[in-house]
């Protein structure tokens, strides 16, 4: 049997760690060693902390960080790739922790200095993610912000400097330099947890190898309904979106039956709006269920929330506060099964926009023919395939 070394070291979402507990507990199912390294331990011991796995903490920049950027490029520059010395620091951190560890394949979910330092060490690698985090190979990293008048030969510039800088530091170790910026974000294979229809930059349906999400699911209580005859409607909103006060009230008003699980609410915060109609769940629900009897669902697309939803065929009204979460809002709404409530105006007329979620057949119809080609996804089949060819990989080496 193999040993797996799975690595996080860049991104603050918890999907991150859920991709890693699935690859983790297939590859458990199936006999092989697993050891972690993570970016946020105590994230990582709510989520990773049943596993019975060595865990450690990733090697990480911690003189800046990203503002704004609009490319992985300028993610990596605030990230210790802005020159050698410092990049190499990380990569030493890597290399010992690999040394120790001697894997036999790493799995990379977002760890670049991860997988340079294991091409150094030529060490097998793969990299995992939900498309974000994989940018298409052969072509320059993608501008996040094509809505903003961004500076394309400002972005070109970060690229082509995080190059020098990494085949600096793989040239001085003995590795073989990298030919794109993209190829220190792949390993020698990428397998993309995601379907077309949730890629962040929008690749071919027949371009790529589609493995689905792969997230975690919290056990969640049955929903309990508000009485009445309204449309269901399930809502997972933070309070720390400006609207969430708004779009609450704009579905009361819209003669809604609403299962709100606000987090803040659970932990014993006061209701931010009160009325028959409307239910706060005491604590994380079954999303399955809930989803099953639901005409929409609001969220700020979490990545478990929207995957359930679109198995579900149920139409989302989306309200991202981060700019990952924002362009899978984004794609949602071009698949037409979504409204993306970030590119909406400050001032918004809530009620205008539920009401044309609940009216309109074309974003049903369109929530339909997802779920039709995605039937029998399930989480586990996905988790053995990408195990299965994690094996390959490590057979190969």
């Amino acid at each position: 049997m193999a040993h797996f070394h799975l690595a996080w070291e860049l991104g603050g979402d918890s999907a991150h760690a859920g991709r890693l507990r699935v690859a983790a507990q297939a590859l458990r199912a199936r006999g092989h060693a697993v050891s972690l390294s993570v970016r946020d331990l105590a994230l990582a011991r709510r989520l990773l902390g049943d596993l019975d796995v060595t865990m450690l903490q990733a090697p990480l920049w911690l003189h800046g960080a990203a503002q704004h950027a609009s490319s992985l490029a300028e993610i990596m520059l605030s990230s210790g790739y802005r020159e050698a010395q410092g990049l190499d620091g990380l990569v030493r951190g890597w290399r010992s922790m690999l040394t120790l560890l001697k894997p036999d394949v790493l799995v990379a979910e977002f760890a670049p200095t991860a997988l340079l330092a294991a091409r150094t060490l030529d060490i097998p690698a793969a990299a995992i993610g939900a498309g974000f985090t994989l940018p298409p190979p052969g072509q320059p990293l993608p501008n996040f912000r094509p809505w903003e008048a961004v500076d394309l030969a400002r972005l070109a510039g970060a690229e082509m400097h995080i190059l020098k800088v990494m085949n600096a530091v793989l040239v001085h170790h003995g590795g073989v330099p990298y030919v794109q910026a993209a190829d220190a974000l792949l390993g020698r294979q990428h397998f993309l947890c995601a379907w077309a229809e949730t890629d962040h930059y929008g690749r071919a349906p027949e371009s790529q190898q589609w493995f689905g999400p792969a997230f975690v699911t919290p056990p969640g209580a049955a929903p309990q309904w508000p009485p009445g005859h309204g449309h269901k409607v399930f809502v997972y909103l933070r309070q720390e979106h400006p609207a969430h006060v708004a779009v609450l009230h704009a579905l009361v008003m819209e003669g809604c039956r609403v299962l709100c699980y606000q987090p803040e609410v659970a932990a014993g915060a006061v209701p931010p709006v009160h009325a028959t109609s409307l239910a706060y769940a005491r604590g994380p629900v079954d999303l399955a269920a809930a989803l099953a009897e639901s005409r929409i669902c609001v969220s700020q697309a979490g990545e478990g929330t929207v995957a359930h939803a679109l198995l579900a065929a149920v139409p989302l009204l989306l309200l991202p506060t981060q700019l990952e979460r924002y362009l899978l809002a984004a794609r949602l709404e071009q698949a037409g099964v979504a409204v993306n409530g970030g590119r909406l105006p400050a001032t918004v007329d809530w009620r205008s926009v539920v009401r044309s979620l609940l009216m309109d057949g074309r974003t049903l119809m369109a929530a339909r023919g997802v779920a039709t080609r995605h039937s029998g996804f399930s989480n586990a089949q996905m988790a053995e395939r990408l195990a299965g060819r994690l094996e390959l990989l490590a057979a190969s080496a």
